[in-house]
């Protein structure tokens, strides 16, 4: 089950999409930080399901980015 579904990390505005891809880097984080101690995780299918989804938000938010450009660079070209 992943965290965010693709449909709605498109359906968020730019600057929610941040805060929740720092969010999920922090707790991605502290998971690695409790392996790397030798201690246990409770679900150690959280980590990449973890890696997935920032995955995913970079994805979208590069594509939507990549997609304004091309549009702001269209009406420039036609003035």
């Amino acid at each position: 089950m992943p965290i965010l579904r693709v449909k709605e990390i498109r359906n968020m505005p730019s600057d929610e999409r941040i805060k929740k891809l720092g969010e999920l880097r922090t707790e991605l984080l502290r998971l690695k930080t409790m392996i790397r101690a030798g201690g246990t995780v409770e679900d150690p299918s959280r980590v990449r399901e973890l890696r997935k989804t920032i995955a995913r938000i970079l994805t979208i938010e590069n594509e939507q980015k990549t997609e304004s450009r091309k549009t702001k660079s269209k009406k420039e070209k036609k003035k």
